[in-house]
């Protein structure tokens, strides 16, 4: 059985005192392979050095975090992240999107860095990886605007309604599903089972938000061992089929990932 964590933060400072026992921990529980999502250019170096640590386990994006679209930097940023994919390959570009949470006045700007990277993707053949946070409307908007047969993608740490589920899905989106799927309030497992699970790919957004029973500590890898129990309960179905099938959704999404590194 081979699980793919398709979204996680192991570059992140959080993890620099354990970061070999945390990976560990996920070969253990059955996580092979791990996609790193960029934030900005503070963290580049980082997860170079992650990838040069662990070359076949790591798959690396490129992009800008809607939260770092500042008016100042976010050109400076857009060009270093052109200036990446000018000296390296990449699995996607992201994550990438709206993020409204903390205010709506980098909106504008956010859109015009969203619609930049979704275009620079087109040109690379590559997916992009949505990060959405209280942007639902504006984050579609944009898909509606760029929709063609050549963007496709992860729409990250979902957090919907069945109906904006299905909406993602349109637009040729997989639904990454992590921790929020095992919370009381977290809703998406009322509807889950009424999405194809062919739809589906597991993430944990690590170090940000642990799975019951570990809430509010911080999240790693491992955890899609638990993600993964929960979808299959949700499903009905063992946890073998819904790591098979994720597992296939992942790679069909992270086309130039190649399992046969090893």
């Amino acid at each position: 059985m081979i699980l793919i964590d398709t979204h996680t933060h192991l570059y992140s400072q959080k993890f620099t005192e354990d970061i070999d026992q945390v990976i560990a921990r996920a070969k253990q529980n059955n996580i092979a392979y791990f996609f790193l999502p960029a934030i900005d250019s503070s963290y580049t170096d980082a997860m170079y050095k992650l990838e040069e640590r662990y070359p076949k386990e790591m798959g690396l994006m490129m992009g800008l975090h809607p939260t770092s679209v500042q008016p100042e930097t976010f050109q400076s940023e857009l060009k270093h992240v052109e200036e990446q994919f000018a000296q390296r390959d990449f699995y996607a570009v992201g994550e990438i999107g709206i993020d409204l949470y903390w205010g709506q006045s980098t909106l504008e700007i956010q859109k015009q860095a969203f619609k930049h990277q979704i275009q620079l993707a087109k040109s690379k053949q590559l997916p992009v990886v949505i990060h959405c946070r209280e942007a639902f409307d504006e984050i579609f908007e944009v898909l509606e605007e760029e929709k063609s047969t050549d963007l496709y993608g992860i729409f990250h740490c979902f957090t919907g309604t069945l109906e904006q589920a299905k909406k993602a899905i349109s637009y040729q989106m997989k639904l990454g599903i992590g921790g929020v799927v095992t919370f009381k309030n977290g809703k998406i497992d009322q509807f889950l089972n009424q999405i194809d699970l062919k739809h589906i790919v597991l993430e944990t957004d690590s170090p940000y938000l642990a799975p019951k029973p570990y809430r509010g500590k911080r999240n790693e890898s491992s955890y899609v061992q638990i993600i993964a129990e929960k979808v299959a309960s949700l499903y009905s179905i063992s946890i073998q089929e819904v790591a098979s099938v994720t597992t296939n959704n992942a790679l069909e999404v992270f086309k130039n990932f190649n399992l046969k590194k090893e």
